[in-house]
């Protein structure tokens, strides 16, 4: 699951927004105090550096057709749904491709997918409709509603807010739990281990967390006494009608008409993992197809009103949607920044235009991302059955850039599909590497059987079967041979969401002498220096 910033263009794009009326206000405030008056006065009108002329979204959603085939001949992905939005109603909505590969069942508007981090965004929206409602504020404590709740710093614990994890500001490192989830734990056991953690600088250092989003979420759900998936679908989905959305993968698995996710293996994709993101729900677990999600982009283009009947209050809503934090620093004095909200990504575009954006990928098989551009009432949702590629920004983007620009700027596939690359990218120091030829010998196996463990990570069991040595990790037990590389060091491939196909790591016993192994660190699992597991 994602979320990230795209600088588009080498320079920052100028909106004129009355700058001489705001220093002029601030100046007479300094002097003079408060101005006398019941109402603040409107803001100035924004005026665009480039504006859009009559017809040109039009334009562009008469485009996407052949946009759309033309980038899933393009990238190969299996299946394609698309939606578009403009002045709160759906304009565009429509499937390409299938739904699995080898089969013939095509994907439709109505097509359940899962939308990975797409989701972040749904969330932000369930929790603003709370604060509308009063059961929560953005600046609630975590710790009001789920006191177990702990962060490695007493003050840090005592102070993060539902909006600081939702805005990824807490602290706690870059996808911080995920692990744990690949394991085999669930979602209570996860937020316990997150106190465990080192933490960066609080409030100013931005790190993208899916398990610190959940544990926010999971607050709000406390203080409405319900669990998440139920409070999403109370306040949210049925209000809105999207009757083919849910936060548990229970429904999206009993769905007739919903999308397999794939990997590429060599040159195509198969549908060869499922993905059960239950523990992280509020982070990446919605399903939902793509006409669900257009009324979803209605409502918040339309400040948290659809079909006339307010769902949430544009005045909670707004803090979620607008920047709280740096996601991105300029790489440059004319560069442009990144900026998160509370589970919506925001950025200026060079016509000088918010857009609002936000991508979710499963690197078991999804690609999705959404695009809006409140100043012109449009937005698009693009879902997609592949691990990501790139497809799915790229035609939100050409979309953009012609509704914008009136034709697009440059060659998106490419640029975000250079992007994506790491995301699917095999892991492991030893990748791409030949076993040595003169191999350090091993010692004898039995001297490495045992059970080791980790605080954070719990147990690693070290068997021997068959005369050779296996690993097996977490509650889930999963089971890994162990192949030796050299001396005391051992490899095995981790296959999980975050490690892909083709990953290697290195399982290295420390300190053995006639008792045996004294500790074990497995690579893949070091990160942040807690990958050692101490014999008992």
């Amino acid at each position: 699951m994602l979320c990230f910033d795209f600088d588009k263009r080498p320079h920052t794009a100028r909106c004129a927004t009355g700058r001489r009326a705001l220093a002029t206000s601030a100046a007479a405030f300094l002097l003079f105090g408060a101005p006398a008056m019941a109402a603040d006065p409107p803001p100035p009108p924004q005026v665009f550096s480039i504006e859009i002329p009559p017809g040109q979204i039009d334009k562009a959603v008469g485009q996407l057709d052949a946009l759309a085939a033309g980038l899933m001949a393009r990238s190969g992905i299996p299946g394609m749904a698309v939606a578009v939005v403009k002045d709160g109603r759906t304009v565009y909505a429509k499937g390409f491709g299938v739904r699995k590969a080898g089969q013939p069942e095509l994907v439709d508007a109505d097509t359940v997918f899962q939308i990975a981090s797409l989701s972040k965004s749904i969330t932000g929206t369930v929790v603003a409709q709370q604060v509308g409602a009063g059961a929560v504020s953005w600046t609630t404590p975590v710790v009001t509603h789920l006191p177990w709740f702990a962060l490695k710093d007493p003050w840090v614990t005592a102070h993060v807010t539902l909006g600081d994890l939702l805005s990824h500001r807490s602290g706690l490192p870059d996808h911080a739990g995920d692990a744990l989830e690949d394991l085999g734990y669930k979602e209570r056991q996860v937020l316990e281990r997150l106190r465990l953690l080192p933490l960066a600088p609080f409030r100013v250092t931005y790190a993208y967390t899916n398990f610190g989003f959940t544990a926010s979420a999971a607050a709000v759900a406390a203080a409405a006494g319900k669990d998440w998936p139920a409070l999403a679908e109370q306040v949210l989905y049925k209000p809105l009608g999207m009757n083919a959305t849910s936060s548990r993968f229970v429904d999206f698995e009993q769905r007739t008409n919903r999308a397999a996710g794939h990997v590429k293996v060599g040159g195509t994709y198969q549908a060869r993992y499922q993905r059960r993101p239950d523990e992280q729900a509020p982070a990446g677990g919605v399903s939902s197809s793509a006409r669900d999600l257009a009324r979803w982009m209605a409502l918040i283009l339309q400040n948290g009103t659809f079909e006339g009947r307010e769902i949430v209050a544009a005045k909670a809503l707004l803090p979620a949607i607008t920047a709280q934090t740096i996601s991105g620093h300029s790489f440059a004095p004319d560069a442009r920044p990144g900026f998160y909200g509370f589970g919506f990504g925001v950025g200026i575009s060079p016509s000088g235009r918010t857009e609002i954006r936000h991508s979710g990928a499963f690197a078991m098989g999804a690609g999705t991302t959404f695009a809006l551009l409140p100043s012109a009432g449009v937005g698009i949702v693009v879902l997609t059955n592949a691990a990501p590629a790139g497809a799915a920004e790229a035609l939100a983007t050409d979309f953009t850039d012609i509704v914008q620009f009136g034709k697009v700027e440059r060659d998106w596939f490419a640029a975000y599909g250079r992007l994506m690359a790491p995301l699917v990218a095999p892991g492991g120091s030893l990748v791409g590497k030949a076993p040595p030829a003169s191999p350090a010998p091993a010692a004898r196996l039995s001297d490495y059987v045992g059970s080791y463990a980790s605080d954070y990570y719990g147990t690693a069991e070290i068997v021997l079967s068959d005369g050779a040595l296996r690993l097996k990790l977490g509650p889930a037990a999963i089971d890994y041979p162990l192949a030796h590389w050299s001396g005391n060091a051992f490899t095995f491939h981790p296959v999980n969401e975050n490690q892909t196909d083709g990953s290697v790591s290195l399982a290295t016993f420390k300190t053995v002498g006639p008792s045996g192994a004294r500790a074990l660190i497995i690579e893949y699992l070091d990160e942040h220096g807690l990958g050692t597991f101490v014999r008992g």
